[in-house]
């Protein structure tokens, strides 16, 4: 597996993993210029919380390595060109512009940065379970995921061909200019609440900065229903229970794991791996009550998921003593912290 120090040090490795810059937005929104693909150096600065002259001196000592990563500078005629398509308002001579790609470089060279370490730590993570899991055929997209690609795409068409064909047509067009100006406000509104939808359900699926359990997120959203299963039956093993055993199957009867607790109280685990922009919502909470006190008479009932709970879920949970064990607690209990209900 890769380390963070031979990641640091090994030009050939960063230019292996560039094409990852999906893991730039688990860790933190990334904002773009209107162009829809690039950042300056301020923007750069900004998302890794670092100074503007510390972006500018890691450009001068890896010019080379961030040009083929798509660095550039813009001056003249091409600054000019990129000015009036883009419809950036900016009087400075020179512009330089990081696409998403030299953004990830950035992040594999800065050290002294909270945010680049985060950013590291997870495109280690998927980089690792790339090269370990066996390649089998993709799992098509749920809605809202097939939704957040939608946007991104509209979001990126309107920004690159739709806008900047209106900036044209209102410079050379000067009866209809006032229509054209009024239909280009229109689609920029369009375009920006696209880019905000895109932006919170990206904050809803990526990780908290500050927070160093990244990885563990990082490997249990990666797995399927069957093998988060097992992951849920292994942390059981290692708190103390035994005959634990996973359903699985049709016949399961709403209970995915049975065990018994050190102390031989009878525990049923219901799993399920959502996506964590969506939440498990009372009707769920309330099948799973009647199959774990009806049908199968437990005495610990844990609903363990990779989402929130809504707060209607979360009162009914409490009230019937079912142990609602949302994405936060799932991965601190991932990580190592004991599930109290257990002890």
């Amino acid at each position: 597996m890769i380390n963070e120090t031979a990641l640091l040090e090994s030009p050939t490795l960063r230019g292996s993993v560039l094409a990852r810059t999906d893991v730039l937005d688990r860790v933190k929104a990334l904002s773009l210029l209107p162009d829809g693909m690039h950042v300056t150096t301020a923007m750069v600065a900004s998302y890794f919380s670092v100074t503007v002259e510390v972006i500018r001196a890691l450009v001068h000592d890896h010019r080379a390595e961030l040009e083929a990563s798509g660095y550039r500078v813009l001056t003249g005629t091409e600054l000019s060109d990129f000015k009036q398509l883009s419809g950036i308002q900016s009087r400075t001579r020179s512009l330089a512009l990081f696409p998403r790609r030299a953004v990830l470089n950035i992040a594999m060279l800065l050290r002294d940065s909270d945010v680049a370490r985060q950013v590291r730590v997870y495109l280690l993570d998927t980089e690792y379970l790339a090269r370990t899991q066996p390649v089998e055929k993709p799992a098509p997209l749920d809605a809202a995921a097939l939704d957040a690609r939608i946007d991104q795409r509209i979001t990126h068409v309107l920004g690159t061909t739709v806008v900047p064909m209106f900036n044209a047509l209102i410079e050379t067009s000067s009866e209809h200019r006032r229509e054209l100006i009024a239909l280009r406000a229109g689609v920029q509104r369009i375009e920006k609440r696209l880019r905000q939808h895109h932006t919170r359900l990206q904050r809803l699926e990526s990780p908290r900065e500050n927070r160093p359990l990244a990885g563990v997120m990082a490997a249990m959203d990666a797995m399927n229903g069957r093998e988060f299963e097992e992951h849920i039956a292994e942390l059981l093993r290692r708190d103390g229970c035994t005959d634990v055993v996973v359903q699985g199957g049709g016949r399961d009867r709403g209970i995915d794991i049975t065990a018994l607790t050190a102390d031989g109280r009878r525990v049923v685990v219901q799993c399920k791996r959502f996506a964590p922009h969506l939440s498990i919502t009372s009707p769920e909470v309330q099948k799973f009550l009647g199959a774990a006190k009806v049908l199968h008479d437990s005495e610990v009932a844990l609903f363990v998921a990779t989402c929130p709970f809504t707060r209607d879920a979360l009162d009914i949970a409490a009230e019937s003593g079912i142990t609602a064990v949302h994405r936060r607690l799932v991965e601190e209990w991932s990580a190592g912290a004991a599930l109290g209900v257990l002890e």
